[in-house]
């Protein structure tokens, strides 16, 4: 498949999932994030394994130690993943929050209301850990969201994207709330970026360069 079939595929889906992820009750939405945690729990083994791939890779290109430490993911990492789920499910509900209030002279009161943004795409660099914090972020929220990390970390986003999909699915939320983009070919952050009738904000987290192109070449708000 072409990469921008595939990204087109993805966010069509994500579009569709974005009309059922704020509709279910907070309670479900906590427990989705619980259940990712589960999975992540239960799922530690086939993280490492593929973190320790793209650890091995990274040696062999002979990136610098700083980058490989960013990269690596180990026991106290996942615990600290695991933590932050729980905290994000503890929050307050955001949506339908509403400040400013305020009456007018006709009698009616204004204010603004929290509500959620639809489908957001984050493209981002070498932490894996990304993935889990920015998914559990855009569901409390009740977005739908695409992942698209580093090329250097693609096989421990892919093993943590299969545990989010299993932890959405144990709770009977659709796989695309929260996806792994699969491929590292660059042209699939080309896709995402013009895909304005299926993205409704893009979220770039990385260097210059990155924030550059993204501001740049963007269709979609960012």
């Amino acid at each position: 498949m072409q990469v921008k079939q595939l990204i087109t595929d993805m966010a069509r889906a994500a579009r569709e999932a974005s009309r059922i992820v704020p509709s279910p009750p907070l309670d479900q939405r906590n427990d989705a994030l619980l259940s990712i945690r589960d999975e992540i729990k239960r799922g530690r083994d086939s993280i490492l394994a593929s973190n320790e791939s793209d650890l091995e890779a990274a040696q062999r290109l002979d990136l610098d130690d700083a980058f490989i430490d960013r990269l690596a993911l180990n026991a106290p990492r996942l615990d600290s993943l695991e933590e932050g789920l729980q905290q994000v499910a503890m929050l307050p509900d955001p949506i339908g929050a509403t400040e400013n209030l305020r009456k007018m002279p006709s009698g009616i009161e204004v204010g603004t209301m929290r509500v959620p943004l639809g489908v957001i795409g984050i493209i981002f660099e070498s932490r894996p850990n990304v993935t889990v914090e920015a998914a559990a972020l855009c569901l409390k929220a009740g977005n739908a969201v695409i992942l698209r990390g580093g090329s250097e970390a693609i096989h421990s986003n892919k093993a943590l994207g299969e545990l989010i999909a299993r932890g959405l699915a144990n709770v009977g939320l659709p796989a695309a709330s929260a996806q792994v983009v699969p491929v590292v070919d660059r042209e699939a952050v080309g896709a995402m970026l013009t895909l304005p009738q299926y993205i409704d904000m893009v979220v770039p987290r990385g260097g210059k360069a990155l924030i550059e192109r993204v501001s740049e070449e963007s269709r979609v708000p960012v």
